[in-house]
């Protein structure tokens, strides 16, 4: 079946991809929804002075606000519609993963199928609500109390805006949720790469205007070219990259007939945390830094100020704690979203055991085993993905448009978009095939 699939998968052409009516259809109703993002990221807040916000951002920039910033597609710097982003859903996400792996009742949900799942997803749509509302009065309430920021500051400018950005993200997690069922790929990373993406070009353009000015050599760009070509191969290459177990079924007897044992595999991804190790160390790292540029750093003692210095990009302390979270949360997110033991009695369930090892506590002790040893592989692997970009930012001075943790989640969703593509594509062939076959077998009939 494999090689029937491949064989397909070799065979595809741009005919193939004509002939695909729905793939099209779905291809055009995913640009349309992305564009429809795209828009309400130029749509500004009311009730702001765009002028003193812009300004006031711009001191912010390399802080958290930077990083929502690069998720929400310039919308925070706009301080549009959209400001919130995806982020409240995504972190909502989180959360209910973590309470499955300690709540009981949850992880029994879990265990469901499709009904428990959308239970989940109801608590995760609850979660965003709350999660929304709280930033989105925090951000209110942090307008106002800038400078100039706000034009009429009061109760009626902090329930627009809770409002206004909890109903964008909100709007932007049914569009994620329409995209995933009548679109391509996963809704709610291609609306964060759709984001990422959009600031590609002015990036791009700011580079070639300090290499023409001279301001850098075309020597030191090319070689970040070349760099950031090797990472991305790199990424590609073990996203893809799976440790796979080899799994036995017994022979078995339906009746009178004896079926033969059957073989298959047991894949486990190199990286199975994602970027979400990424994204979390960002974040924790950043906080000191936007927390004192809010509370102003005149007003704080001198060794706070030191620490806050220490961790700025680039610093030795910064990149310590950076690789070290990194790796931290690698194990940490893995642990959580895959249990070994409730594979081993899946395995168990349905007669399947790894040739060697005894069904049931050894088999789960073995893939713990396994998936510990390249797990470490996998962080090692983030850490310097995300490590070598700050270091060429903190001696070259370039600003790269794309971090370690932008660069993975735009390589990661393209090549699960690109997937899916193939797999309609597919689907198609088979299609085209089984037709084939009727038509055949209907004319041998007259």
């Amino acid at each position: 079946m494999a090689s029937a699939a491949e064989q397909l998968a070799s065979n595809l052409n741009f005919s193939t991809f004509a002939k695909a009516e729905d793939l099209k259809k779905r291809l055009w109703f995913t640009l349309a929804a992305l564009l429809v993002y795209r828009l309400g990221t130029h749509i500004p807040l009311p009730g702001l002075n765009p002028e003193a916000y812009a300004q006031a951002f711009r001191g912010q920039a390399n802080g958290i606000l930077g990083l929502f910033n690069m998720f929400a597609g310039g919308a925070v710097e706009r301080m549009a519609i959209f400001a919130l982003g995806i982020m409240p859903y995504i972190s909502a996400s989180i959360i209910v993963q973590l309470m499955t792996s300690v709540v009981p009742s949850l992880e029994a949900l879990k265990k469901e199928g499709e009904v428990g799942r959308k239970i989940i997803n109801q608590y995760t749509r609850y979660g965003t609500v709350l999660l929304g509302t709280l930033q989105a009065y925090g951000i209110a309430v942090g307008l106002e109390s800038g400078n100039g920021l706000v034009v009429d500051p009061g109760w009626f400018f902090r329930i627009s805006t809770v409002i206004t950005l909890l109903g964008g993200t909100m709007f932007l997690m049914w569009l994620g949720e329409q995209i995933t069922s009548r679109g391509i790929g996963n809704g709610i990373s291609l609306i964060i790469f759709a984001g990422i993406a959009a600031g590609l070009p002015k990036a791009l353009a700011g580079t070639l205007e300090l290499g023409r000015t001279g301001a850098l050599s075309t020597p030191l760009i090319l070689t970040v070219v070349v760099v950031a070509i090797g990472v991305i191969a790199l990424i590609v290459f073990v996203e893809r990259a799976q440790r796979r177990l080899l799994i036995q079924y017994p022979k078995r007897q339906v009746g009178n007939r004896m079926f033969q044992g059957d073989t298959s595999h047991l894949p486990l991804k190199l990286n199975t945390a994602g970027v979400i190790p990424a994204i979390f160390a960002s974040s924790l790292l950043l906080l000191p830094a936007t927390a004192a540029g809010f509370a102003g750093n005149t007003n704080l003692p001198g060794w706070a100020t030191s620490i806050i210095a220490s961790l700025q990009h680039g610093q030795p302390l910064f990149m310590a704690l950076y690789g070290l979270l990194i790796a931290f949360f690698a194990f940490f997110y893995t642990a959580i979203v895959f249990n070994p033991k409730d594979t081993a009695d899946n395995l168990k369930k349905h007669g399947g055991f790894i040739p060697g090892i005894r069904p049931g506590e050894r088999t789960a002790e073995y893939i713990d085993y396994v998936l510990t040893r390249i797990t470490v592989v996998g962080a090692i692997y983030l850490v310097f993905v995300c490590i070598l970009p700050e270091t060429l930012i903190a001696r070259t001075g370039i600003p790269l448009a794309l971090g370690g943790t932008s660069l993975l989640i735009v390589v990661s969703v393209t090549l699960d978009t690109v997937a899916q593509i193939q797999g309609h594509l597919i689907a198609q062939q088979y299609e085209g095939l089984i037709k084939k076959s009727k038509l055949r077998g209907g004319k041998r009939g007259r």
